[in-house]
């Protein structure tokens, strides 16, 4: 509730001074409670919104019970009236090319604020670690899933095994994500504890890639009790 609400706000601000709001959205377990709470809230201006998705299996059809496409539509877009939602295509033709038709998309319309969450390997969108790249030059491109990101998908449900789980994704890479000028991260759970101590603790680096929102000028990080278990 405490990061919906500070969402919710911003959202209101922005739309004061812009005729469209470009936000990017996370999924995941992480993000239900969120997003729930967010599209609860009243008075919040979603006719202005223009929403962008923040990564997506490769190969996958917006109609699999894991797509994020499938969820962003059934926990955002069926329930506020959005101007307009800008999916990534996991199963494009050319995937490729369509990345860069997203980097362009995200160009026309430049996010102002972004909700996310921490991977249990640390990994942000779909940037793992030995994958990220904090001087990537693109703002969106096709990415390895390492077995930790995998096996977490098949804890939090959204798949029967690992084996079952693309080995491949589309996402916004780190630049991408760290140009956004407002970062709300939501990171509950205990699953998350220990990643949540050494996001804090180690050194900043692509071998924990969240450490990088330690360089961003306004991120905010929402954990419950479970997941600050391992702080202080």
């Amino acid at each position: 509730m405490a990061a919906a609400q500070q969402a919710a706000m911003r959202i209101r601000e922005l739309a004061k001074r812009l005729s469209a709001v470009s936000i990017v959205f996370a999924t995941g377990a992480s993000q239900l409670k969120t997003l729930r709470a967010l599209t609860g809230i009243p008075d919040v201006p979603w006719e202005r919104v223009i929403g962008f998705h923040m990564d997506e299996y490769l190969g996958i059809s917006a109609a699999h019970p894991a797509s994020f496409r499938r969820y962003l539509r059934e926990e955002l877009v069926d329930r506020v009236p959005l101007r307009e939602f800008r999916y990534i295509e996991g199963d494009a033709d050319g995937p490729g090319a369509f990345c860069h038709r997203y980097a362009a998309e995200l160009r026309e319309h430049p996010p102002q604020l972004c909700l996310l969450g921490i991977g249990e390997n640390g990994h942000l969108a779909f940037n793992d670690p030995g994958e990220a790249d904090f001087d990537d030059r693109e703002a969106v491109r096709i990415v390895r899933l390492d077995n930790v990101c995998r096996q977490q998908q098949v804890n939090e449900g959204w798949f029967v095994s690992i084996d079952d789980v693309p080995k491949e994704a589309i996402t916004l890479t780190i630049p991408a994500l760290m140009a956004i000028p407002e970062l709300i991260a939501s990171v509950p759970g205990e699953r998350k504890a220990a990643i949540v101590r050494r996001f804090l603790s180690e050194a900043i680096s692509p071998d924990l890639p969240a450490t990088i929102l330690r360089r961003h000028p306004n991120v905010t990080i929402y954990l419950d009790r479970d997941s600050a278990a391992y702080i202080g």
